[in-house]
């Protein structure tokens, strides 16, 4: 036991030295410490932060292009466009989803189909788009009040309406209770607005919505002869979009002969790969840079401390203090001072980022669903950094301390 024991025991009389020692010339470690301190600070809090945006722009993305991997399938036919021809691409692309076993998908209508409306203060025409429910889960639609579109809205007995906040000003909607509204046409029917939502690339001030594709075809709310056949949204692995793509655009091709078919990835997973490399090591590097800053003013304050302390590490070598023991304890002082200011440092970026008020902070019209945890990551590695510089700031004054002659040590 004596065995296993000893060793921690130097270990811990050696940090503790070290400490004593860095708490005799804190004046001159605290100065030589703050380039340390202000890197890892830097360097972690923009790690952090980084994290934030890059999940905030990612967010963004997704709203308008779907999660990565989204695919999209879009399916036209050469010729005029009819509604047996568009119940053909529905089914064709229904069925391409089935088969592939995708738990998100959904078709989009091709575009917004204009309905006119029967508002209290007049008909106005406004441009809805069909979507089936799954569109929410897949572009991280969240309303501003009400919901979004639920399966037993499917089985509903009149068309049920999510829109923007322009559209729910004029019927008068807060989210409370649901609102209707008179949907014109050959057949009116009064439909029930539920929630609420911000469609990316509109325009807030103009009346627009969303309504499920089963109740538009049901009402004949969309005319196929406008706005042409629906894509097909697919959210999948990101692992097997680059196969899936092919595999989708050989079978939609084969089951829909005389039809241009085309199937690509939306999302903006490319975009976001760049970014990651740019935060990785765009971030480290300067951050790096930094340290080593923080690291020669570590040094110049050890040189200096060795200097005036041989006379006190030659008296250590004369009561046989091994080379070793004066080498660890040198080095280690540099090493647990600055392991301090990075431990320091560290908690400090915690608190301000995991405290910080985004919703105060954030661009208007911006919003962060999933926020980020802290990056461990990046905390351990700003730790193990100042103390990777701090042991680097040491071997130099501990090799002097080292080398210094034992009599002349104790005659200087």
């Amino acid at each position: 036991m004596s065995a296993l024991v000893r060793p921690l025991v130097s270990v811990a009389a050696a940090l503790v030295e070290a400490w004593g020692e860095v708490r005799v010339h804190r004046a001159r470690v605290v100065l030589s410490l703050v380039g340390v301190f202000l890197a890892v600070f830097a360097m972690t809090t923009i790690t952090a932060v980084g994290g934030m945006g890059r999940q905030l722009l990612g967010e963004s993305f997704e709203r308008s292009a779907g999660r990565p991997a989204t695919l999209q399938v879009n399916a036209y036919p050469n010729g005029a466009v009819t509604a047996e021809g568009t119940e053909r691409v529905v089914a064709a692309l229904r069925e391409a989803a089935e088969r592939h076993d995708v738990r998100w998908s959904g078709l989009v209508s091709g575009g917004s189909a204009p309905v006119v409306v029967r508002f209290a203060a007049g008909a106005q025409t406004v441009q809805l788009t069909g979507v089936d429910a799954a569109y929410g889960v897949m572009h991280r639609v969240s309303p501003e009040s009400g919901r979004w579109f639920a399966p037993a809205d499917e089985e509903a007995f009149s068309p049920r309406l999510v829109v923007n906040r322009a559209f729910a000003d004029q019927v008068g909607f807060d989210g409370s209770a649901p609102a209707t509204v008179v949907l014109g046409g050959e057949r009116p029917v009064r439909a029930t607005v539920v929630g609420v939502v911000s469609p990316p690339y509109s325009d807030p001030a103009v009346p627009a919505g969303f309504v499920l594709n089963s109740a538009a075809a049901a009402w004949g709310l969309v005319d196929p002869a406008w706005s042409g056949p629906p894509s097909l949204e697919l959210w999948v692995p990101d692992t097997d979009a680059e196969a899936l793509t092919a595999l989708l655009q050989s079978e939609v091709q084969a089951a829909l002969p005389g039809t241009s078919v085309s199937v690509w990835r939306a999302d903006a997973g490319g975009e976001l790969g760049v970014l990651d490399v740019v935060l990785a090591y765009g971030v480290r590097g300067v951050g790096v840079f930094a340290l080593l800053l923080g690291g020669i003013g570590v040094l110049n304050v050890g040189l200096v401390t060795v200097r005036q302390r041989i006379r006190e590490i030659g008296v250590r070598r004369s009561f046989g203090a091994t080379s070793g023991r004066v080498f660890c304890a040198v080095l280690l002082e540099s090493v647990a001072a600055t392991a301090a200011a990075g431990a320091l440092a560290v908690a400090l970026s915690v608190a301000l980022v995991s405290n910080a008020p985004l919703e105060l902070l954030l661009p208007a019209g911006l919003t962060l669903t999933d926020v980020p945890a802290y990056p461990v990551a990046a905390a351990v590695e700003g730790f193990l950094a100042a103390t990777a510089v701090g042991a680097l700031a040491g071997l130099v004054p501990a090799t002097m301390a080292v080398r210094a002659q034992v009599i002349d040590a104790i005659r200087y």
